[in-house]
């Protein structure tokens, strides 16, 4: 009995190679979907640049590819408005902007992350309260304000009120909170004091974090409109947003030369992208190890 039972055919093992198949078929799939969804995507993109090489007679063309094309576009862009002083006066507004709010966002954000205080709750709630505001709501008061500062038409009206945002400092203290108090303990350990454990330790752990705020608020500025339209007066103080607005007119779209800015207006954009993105794909790798 003992030796019929030592001896019996084992079980052969189940072939794994079905569910092999099934994993690469899945990954392949994953694969095409992301690949039509970039290309979905990218495409409003590659007509905007298709567009703006197309001549004034070929502009309605429905090929993918223009049959002809041509830099007047560009020429008469840069004739119609002063790009090149609008894309600075962008420029400036969306890093001074930005810079700014990183600043305030990391000194709040860690005032409300480490520190306990007097109505440190209540304090944090309105701060989340004013995020749920709408900038609308808020723009004929700061107008009115900057009126009386005389300082309409100026680079400086338009930075005032993008100092501080919310967002920023809610971000940045849930990053902050589940940072590791065994790393900001041994810091206190070796001496640090508050200064430097933010600018030292947990600041150079958070850039991806920081980095990835940074390229939203920089979007976010670059593409502000209505703010702009309120206190230009010319277009020499004015940013690239309201010089691509010149081109829609009641007589008529010129769709050619608006193309044009508007492919000029997205390089920065794309540009900050590119120098950000490393930083924002490894602050995504490393929250999904955690």
């Amino acid at each position: 009995m003992t030796t019929d039972v030592l001896h019996a055919p084992r079980p052969m093992a189940r072939p794994l190679r079905r569910i092999s198949d099934k994993s690469g078929l899945d990954t392949a799939a994953g694969h095409v979907l992301m690949v039509l969804l970039s290309i979905l995507c990218l495409f409003p993109v590659y007509w905007m640049l298709a567009s703006s090489l197309r001549p004034a007679n070929a502009m309605f063309e429905t090929s993918l590819w223009p049959t002809s094309m041509s830099l007047d576009n560009y020429r008469q862009a840069l004739e119609a408005i002063p790009i090149g002083r609008m894309l600075v006066n962008t420029l400036v507004f969306s890093v001074v902007s930005t810079a700014f709010q990183l600043l305030t966002g990391l000194l709040a954000a860690f005032a409300f992350a480490r520190w306990t205080f007097a109505l440190d709750k209540l304090v944090y709630s309105a701060v989340a309260l004013t995020w749920l505001v709408p900038f609308q709501v808020v723009m004929i008061p700061n107008y009115l304000l900057i009126a009386q500062m005389g300082l309409l038409d100026s680079i400086v009206a338009l930075i005032l009120p993008n100092l501080v945002s919310a967002l920023a400092i809610l971000l940045l203290a849930q990053a902050m909170r589940s940072f590791p108090r065994e790393v900001i303990e041994a810091a206190r350990m070796d001496g640090a004091r508050n200064w430097r454990i933010l600018w030292e330790v947990m600041v150079p752990n958070l850039r991806g974090t920081i980095a990835s705020l940074a390229i939203l608020i920089f979007i976010s500025t670059w593409n502000e409109y209505f703010w702009p339209l309120l206190l230009s007066r010319t277009a020499e103080n004015s940013v690239i947003q309201i010089g691509i607005q010149m081109f829609m007119t009641a007589e008529g779209n010129q769709w050619g030369p608006l193309m044009a800015a508007s492919t000029l207006a997205s390089l920065p954009v794309l540009v900050i992208y590119v120098l950000l993105q490393r930083q924002v794909v490894q602050s995504f790798m490393k929250s999904g190890i955690r």
